[in-house]
């Protein structure tokens, strides 16, 4: 037989809140699942293996478009080859925020080497009230 479970059972075993799983549901990163008679949602055993690949995903600064998009290429016929690919060009956007926020980091390091008379000269800029 297979496993069901209310969305609040989803919930408290992924650790991932009931309205997380519906806006995910909602914005099709989720498949809807399926309903009861009475209109409960049911879901199964794989929701927890799916929650769990947006709970890692994320974590590893995966955008929810990505990860919707991953997630539907998957479901397909992604092959290990298709998904390493995925995996490397990840890695080549990360290596170049890097490059960023380190040029980022070097341009505030050269400001605090900035003369505290050049700093000083700088804020007063901002104090003038002059009228053009």
């Amino acid at each position: 037989m297979i496993e069901k479970m209310t969305r609040g059972e989803l919930a408290t075993r992924t650790g991932i809140s009931a309205a997380a799983i519906r806006y995910y549901e909602e914005q099709d990163i989720l498949p809807a699942p399926l309903r009861t008679s009475n209109g409960y949602r049911m879901y199964t055993g794989d929701y927890l293996v799916k929650l769990k690949f947006i709970k890692d995903a994320k974590s590893l600064g995966y955008s929810l478009k990505e990860i919707q998009t991953t997630l539907q290429m998957l479901q397909r016929d992604m092959d290990k080859d298709m998904l390493k690919h995925l995996v490397s060009g990840k890695i080549t956007a990360i290596e170049h925020k890097i490059q960023r926020l380190q040029l980022l980091q070097d341009q505030l390091a050269r400001w605090l080497q900035t003369s505290d008379d050049d700093i000083q000269q700088y804020l007063q800029t901002f104090r003038n009230n002059q009228s053009i």
